[in-house]
């Protein structure tokens, strides 16, 4: 009886490691030799409840109410650990967005750390490379463009296709609204950005609140070092992304969809290496951004829309990708805006494959050339590796051979891939909601405008469940943008009261009348 007493215990005590360990990534440490540490991510098991944002109407109060919610459960909840951590020496990091800490640890502290009740799983944190589309060398200043209504500009043939122009005319730029750009950084005084940084006054600038460096353990080859006190770009493609969204010199190069929009932002690559800590922590700045010391935060100087022209592939980085998915639907329940590319990984089918661009919060966007068709490059939907046949992407705009910003202070024209599609997006909310105030932080009637007055592109590539031939598809999603119809719709008919039924063709909108009180 001993003996069969003894086996049940060792058993059970097999077992209970096995669970320990199960509740790891095995991609952690992998073959590591004892004692060598690694950084990972603790995912605690109590998450804040933001159901009540959704009946908040003010934006503001919105975003301070989800802020205050994830604080207060994070703060709570992981004091206990975070007094084990400090005992153990080990670094970590808070997070808030998903209620979680980055660890630097070893397997023994890991394993201590998975035996707590409160944590739910430990996850790799590992860096992921940007996937770029090869680029043509930077070219000179160009005047070559349409005539546009802003002032000694010229605009370029990207923006007149999605009818920028004319929502200029109707003296809507972007004013009022905070675009955040999470990407690798930008150059802040780059001719094309610095009357658009909220940073600078026209007379002197102030980082604090408006920009933030999340790479604190940078490569010795980067320019821009570790936690860079002001906006710096360590490759350039931030610089681009925020010329797209919001640039434009005052000197005939009108590159930005919202000119008067106000630009902050938060480099969450290295190099075009990001990790699922760096970008979550971006998306807690642009939530709440904080002073230089990280100090004080406050949500309401946060972003109204995000771009996020990057993805997180499980292969390189996002083995879980549900860390990245709350922290994009909390984002979203904080009535902000989040874009994301849609991926540069076409031509097939079933490509949109990396977070955050196969989340139902984001709004993801494909590319098209000048002639709305799409671009090879282009990922397309659905999304298959969770068993949803997800539609995605949802809209798309131009994204081949676009001009915009370089640094240090020059142009491109030739600045191709999702990375370029998805800010002309984030441009067009900030101008959709300076247009139509009442729409700003709510996220859900905004999507269906756009939806709605996208062009309705076909393909002859189906895309299981999505026929090419049928609007929305898996190709081209609801269609390319069009700011002008999209701010048009918002005009007349209160935006929640539009509704339309699944796959229904854009053309055939059903409004539904405001109740009588």
């Amino acid at each position: 009886m001993k003996s069969i007493l003894r086996a049940g215990v060792l058993l059970l005590i097999a077992s209970t490691v096995l669970a320990e360990e199960a509740s790891i990534d095995p991609r952690i440490f992998g073959a590591a030799p004892e004692g060598e540490r690694a950084p990972f991510l603790v995912v605690l098991r109590e998450q804040a409840d933001l159901s009540g944002a959704a009946a908040i109407r003010n934006p503001v109060e919105k975003r301070r109410f989800v802020f205050e919610a994830l604080n207060e459960v994070a703060g709570r909840s992981q004091a206990p650990l975070a007094a084990r951590l400090r005992t153990a020496g080990a670094s970590f990091r808070s997070h808030y967005l998903v209620n979680m800490l980055e660890v630097e640890g070893d397997r023994a502290l890991a394993l201590e750390i998975a035996r707590r009740p409160e944590v739910t799983r430990i996850a790799a944190n590992r860096p992921s490379p940007l996937r770029r589309v090869p680029q043509a060398e930077p070219a000179e200043p160009l005047s070559a463009g349409e005539p546009g209504p802003l002032a000694g500009e010229a605009v370029g043939p990207n923006l007149a296709k999605i009818r920028v122009p004319e929502v200029w005319a109707e003296g809507f730029t972007g004013q009022g609204i905070v675009v955040g750009d999470a990407d690798t950084g930008f150059v802040w005084d780059h001719p094309a950005l610095k009357s658009h940084y909220r940073g600078f006054d026209g007379l002197g600038v102030t980082h604090d609140y408006n920009w933030h460096d999340a790479v604190h353990d940078a490569v010795l080859e980067n320019s821009c070092g570790s936690d860079s006190a002001g906006p710096c770009d360590d490759s350039g493609h931030g610089t681009s992304t925020a010329g797209i969204a919001v640039g434009g010199d005052g000197a005939g190069n009108q590159i930005g969809v919202a000119p008067g929009a106000s630009l902050i932002g938060c480099r969450n690559m290295d190099r075009g290496n990001g990790t699922p800590a760096r970008y979550t922590e971006c998306f807690e700045f642009l939530l709440a951004p904080t002073d230089s010391a990280g100090r004080f935060p406050r949500p309401d100087l946060g972003a109204d829309v995000i771009n996020n022209s990057w993805g997180c592939p499980a292969s390189e980085g996002c083995t879980d990708p549900e860390i990245l998915r709350a922290v994009v639907e909390n984002v979203r329940a904080a009535g902000v805006f989040v874009v994301v590319s849609a991926g540069n990984g076409g031509s097939q089918c079933d490509t949109v494959l990396d977070a955050p661009a196969i989340y139902e919060a984001s709004f993801s966007i494909g590319a098209t050339n000048d002639f709305d068709g799409i671009a090879v490059f282009s990922s397309r939907g659905p999304v298959t590796q969770d068993g949803s046949n997800r539609l995605k992407p949802d809209l798309v705009a131009p994204g081949v051979a676009v001009r915009t910003a370089t640094p240090p202070a020059g142009f491109t024209s030739s600045f191709s891939g999702t990375s370029a599609a998805a800010p002309h997006v984030a441009g067009a909310v900030a101008l959709l909601w300076s247009a139509a105030p009442a729409l700003r932080g709510d996220v859900a009637a905004s999507e269906q405008i756009l939806r709605l007055s996208a062009t309705p592109l076909q393909s002859a590539q189906d895309c299981p469940p999505y026929p090419g031939a049928q609007v929305p598809n898996a190709v081209f999603g609801y269609g390319r943008l069009d700011v002008a119809v999209a701010v048009a719709l918002a005009g007349p008919v209160p935006p929640q009261r539009i509704v339309r039924t699944p796959r229904e063709h854009p053309g055939r909108t059903r409004v539904i009348p405001p109740r009588t009180p």
